[in-house]
């Protein structure tokens, strides 16, 4: 039988540069797993980095924006371009390798070299989600990937973390579905750069669109309006135009300078989202050790002290720092 490889820092690092399947699972599956060695390779591939162009892709459960990223996967590879997929959607038939059913057709992808499909969990990760998918999405950058999707279910303030990390923002919507008027109304369109409003044999389909045309008409203040387009995933229908919209946002992107200032306020946000998530656990863990920090938030409770001096003094014995919003009152 033989021996599995012992991966090391530096063979690690040279398999990733070098495309390896096998050295890019590993790394992947070290930076979910928060492994210490994780690290130190993309510390050493990080110079390496913002190479890959990424779509975030996101929008409710069970619109088809697995079926689209198929679709939009091979009209990439057709292109010569290679592929990195990244899953951070539960519901996603990408997740766990499912592909059952009409969902066989994304087999063409996991047999092909030039694409690399990996669905994402927290694992325990202490910067969550937002960390565990930013580190992959560098991981696939420097193994020379051109384009990277991520996968997200366009809810919680994860999900909103993960995909902050795109260069261009793709929200999947389909009529006659709750959840879409839900995501409408939740504000998400303030997220998207581009729109597809997917399964348009539908009968509500040009209503779903007028909707969405009318709900971006009230943004006065975007420099780039984002474009709705009709598709129908499953036939590859229209999936040609939803890219050349990827590729138009891209173009206007790099003609106002913009794609370099979004890929610095993204990494910027980043670094906070996961410090803040690091943070928090941190916290949590301390004040749940602490019988002295238990006793406040006790205190508090039963009402005995207030929430803001309870603050002040987690922050102070926990952070050794003073809350500045706290008066003096010496």
């Amino acid at each position: 039988m033989a021996r599995r490889r012992e991966w090391t820092r530096e063979t690690l690092a040279a398999g990733v540069r070098a495309g390896d399947t096998r050295a890019l699972a590993r790394a992947i599956t070290l930076v979910e797993n928060s492994d210490p060695l994780a690290y130190e390779v993309v510390r050493d591939l990080y110079p390496e980095t913002g190479r890959a162009y990424t779509i975030g892709v996101t929008g409710p459960p069970g619109v088809g924006k697995s079926t689209l990223i198929g679709a939009l996967v091979r009209h990439v590879r057709e292109q010569d371009m290679s592929v990195g997929v990244i899953s951070v959607d539960p519901s996603s038939p990408f997740t766990h390798g499912a592909l059952l059913g009409d969902r066989i057709r994304l087999a063409d992808h996991f047999l092909d070299p030039g694409v690399f499909i990996r669905s994402m969990g927290t694992r325990g990760h202490l910067g969550g989600l937002a960390e565990s998918s930013l580190q992959t999405m560098l991981v696939l950058d420097a193994a020379g990937k051109d384009v990277i999707f991520l996968e997200t279910v366009g809810a919680g303030q994860s999900e909103v973390e993960v995909i902050g990390v795109a260069d261009t923002v793709l929200l999947v919507l389909m009529p006659g579905s709750g959840d879409s008027v839900q995501a409408l109304k939740a504000g998400i369109m303030e997220i998207p750069d581009v729109i597809a409003v997917n399964k348009s044999d539908h009968p509500a389909a040009k209503t779903m669109l007028n909707e969405v045309r009318s709900i971006l008409a009230l943004d006065h203040e975007r420099a780039w309006k984002p474009p709705i387009v009709l598709t129908e995933a499953m036939r590859s229908e229209n999936v040609d135009q939803v890219w050349a919209e990827v590729e138009r946002h891209r173009s206007f992107l790099e003609e106002h300078g913009g794609l370099e200032e979004r890929r610095r306020r993204n990494l910027a946000g980043e670094v906070f989202a996961v410090a803040s998530a690091r943070a928090k656990t941190h916290l949590e863990h301390a004040v749940r050790d602490d019988p002295e920090l238990r006793r406040l938030l006790d205190e508090v409770q039963r009402r005995e002290l207030d929430p803001l001096t309870a603050v002040r003094e987690i922050m102070e014995k926990v952070f050794k720092v003073e809350d500045g919003n706290s008066p003096d009152t010496r």
